[in-house]
């Protein structure tokens, strides 16, 4: 999806139907009309809040409508900087005044689920952006994480409030719920991380491979978000941006704030950095940039370099990650494999946000599985259980999944599972997948990285920009770009459910590359579907302890950091050992097993080398075999 169709799709979704947008932040959040509930409250309010320094964060609070005199309910907070909630522009109003949509058309689904299970809902523009003041010097910054707990605190003392809180959140306002137990405010009593990043440098440059095609429109939006600039968001000017702002007059004012007056100051204080120029620097996970708060690290950024802080809040997780949505799934088992806070982790065929089924062997991908309503059923009873009683009760930690092909859910608390074994499939002659090692010596093929090559535009990559689902097309023309191997027709039907991982002995002309590998399926009639990827940037083949890492890893261990970076010897073999992205799918008797090697995806990923086309040569004999490892069982 283009920068122009996700902008488009923002404004129109916000200004006409405020049902979730995965990539921004699960939708504004409308206030409901300004109805009295029977407590004598606003349902609806949106309001100040100042933190320690003076600045004033946004929120709007919805509380359930019914909520009786003398009843306090426990608050789910989500922290977003891609707007709390939009104005009416004067034909949203006029279509309002003469019923021609009707006001529960932009209602959030996801609130109302709440609010009907008597949560009190908060929303809160992040400082630097939306309504708030402030700026932002980096994302995730030491204030904007204090802020997180403040405004928490705060909403723990109203008086419609039992005390105690949930975070909650879709992507980067995912994030911020994580992030929300750093400060180890003693109100926030669970945190609910939905299609998050745990290590930000895997969406950045996944594999160190950087996903310039997702950071750099993403870096526009947010800047024109930032600057209230409704028509920037949409690429849009002329007579289509007077449409847009007949719809929307951008983020949502409080309440004391009718005029926009005090929004207007604020938007004109956002002097926010570039994102997309500020993480280009950012090569290696030891580079930093210069803040403020002194040297910003990759670690800064990420969930994962909280640990200590989030450890030691307690707080229990609930974790939801797509098979097919970039990288989040990996993340999630990290911590999960990590971290000691109790954790309950959802792996499903998800698109970003939950609202396709992915699963490549489905025949329809709506409704998602679950479907969004039993997932916010799902969500609510986790807050019941952490929230609603004192105290509350223990939480034990599980992984719930979901296999793909299969349509089935498992549940396990170790991660692999047990009764899977690691089976080997060697590169074979005639470009075919063996499980015999290979007893030659000399063996090799070669090929000429083609930088036209792409693995689409519905991609898990592009799901990240706007929540839209995964369609892979049939990767047969494709793979005639890209070096390929094929296994023999199963005997059985087989589950893989893990890390694949990928051995390669590689020579190339060039002293750098980037390998993109995919995994899939071959059925008999010849259709070939994409089942997963890894990326890797093969100057990062240094393999490091695993115990030297900040979490541990579900594969090879690599480190990224500039000292381990080791430039490949034009010619030379060099042993190349990476874990595609974790996956779970059931492959059917008759099917076959491929792996397609490439150099490139083009409107995706950067190139590497940046000039030069590289030539592979890609060993497969008896003193340089080259493999795949795939966590397999008979099924």
């Amino acid at each position: 999806m283009s920068a122009t169709r996700i902008g488009m799709a923002f404004v129109l979704a916000l200004a006409v139907a405020a049902q979730p947008l995965p990539a921004a932040g699960a939708a504004a959040t409308q206030l409901p009309a300004k109805t009295m509930t029977p407590a004598g409250f606003r349902q609806g309010t949106a309001v100040y809040v100042r933190m320690r320094d003076g600045v004033e964060i946004a929120v709007n609070v919805i509380l359930p409508p019914d909520l009786q005199p003398g009843e306090r309910v426990p608050a789910l907070m989500r922290t977003t900087r891609y707007w709390r909630a939009t104005g009416f522009g004067w034909w949203t109003r006029l279509k309002l005044a003469l019923h021609l949509v009707q006001p529960k058309a932009f209602e959030n689904r996801q609130r109302a689920y709440f609010n009907e299970r008597r949560f009190a809902v908060l929303v809160a523009d992040a400082r630097g952006s939306g309504a708030s003041s402030g700026s932002r010097t980096v994302e995730y910054s030491r204030d904007e994480i204090a802020d997180l707990g403040e405004v928490a605190a705060w909403a723990a003392r109203q008086a419609w409030c039992n005390g105690r809180v949930g975070t909650f959140g879709i992507s980067y306002d995912g994030n911020t719920a994580e992030l929300a137990a750093v400060p180890n405010e003693p109100a926030i009593r669970a945190v609910m991380p939905l299609y998050d990043d745990f290590d930000t440098q895997q969406l950045i440059a996944p594999g160190g491979v950087y996903l310039s095609g997702f950071l750099e429109p993403w870096s526009h939006l947010v800047a024109a978000l930032d600057r209230n600039d409704v028509c920037a968001t949409a690429e849009v000017s002329g007579f289509k941006c007077r449409l847009v702002h007949a719809m929307t007059t951008g983020v949502q004012p409080v309440d004391a704030d009718p005029a926009g007056r005090q929004l207007a100051r604020y938007v004109a204080g956002h002097r926010n950095l570039d994102v997309a120029q500020a993480v280009r620097r950012l090569e290696y996970r030891d580079d930093s940039m210069d803040s403020k708060d002194g040297a910003i690290h990759m670690a800064d950024l990420s969930p994962y370099g909280k640990r200590r802080s989030i450890e030691s809040s307690g707080v229990p997780m609930m974790v939801w990650c797509g098979w097919l949505d970039a990288t989040p799934c990996a993340g999630a088992l990290e911590r999960y494999l990590t971290f000691s806070n109790p954790q309950v982790l959802v792996m499903g065929p998800f698109s970003h946000g939950g609202t396709f089924n992915t699963d490549p062997f489905a025949s329809k991908h709506r409704p998602a599985v679950p479907p969004v309503e039993e997932q916010y059923r799902m969500e609510a009873d986790f807050f019941e259980r952490t929230l609603r009683g004192e105290p509350s009760p223990k939480i034990d930690s599980e992984i719930r999944y979901y296999t793909m092909g299969e349509g089935a859910w498992h549940t396990t608390r170790s991660w692999p599972p047990a009764g899977l074994s690691s089976e080997r499939l060697y590169l074979a002659p005639g470009q075919s997948l063996a499980s015999q090692a290979p007893a030659d010596a000399g063996p090799a093929d070669t090929y000429t990285v083609d930088f036209t090559v792409s693995s689409g535009s519905a991609t898990r990559w592009h799901t990240q920009l706007g929540g839209g689902d995964v369609v892979y097309p049939d990767r047969a023309q494709a793979d005639r770009k890209l070096l390929v191997y094929t296994g023999e027709p199963l005997t059985r039907d087989v589950e893989i459910t893990g890390s694949p991982v990928l051995t390669l002995a590689l020579a190339s002309t060039a002293g750098d590359g980037a390998i993109h590998a995919y995994l899939e399926d071959v059925s008999p009639e010849g259709r070939v579907t994409y089942l997963d990827e890894g990326v890797f940037r093969v100057i990062h083949r240094k393999e490091v302890d695993p115990d030297s890492l900040p979490y541990r890893p579900l594969g090879p261990a690599h480190s990224f950091l500039r000292a381990d970076a080791e430039p490949l010897h034009p010619g030379e073999v060099a042993t190349i050992r990476f874990a595609l992205i974790p996956t779970s799918v059931l492959l059917r008797r008759g099917h076959r097993i491929r792996l397609a090697l490439a150099g490139a995806d083009a409107g995706l990923f950067q190139r590497y080398p940046a000039e030069g086309t590289p030539v592979w040569t890609v060993h497969r004999d008896r003193e340089h075999p080259s493999f795949l490892e795939l966590p397999m069982r008979s099924r």
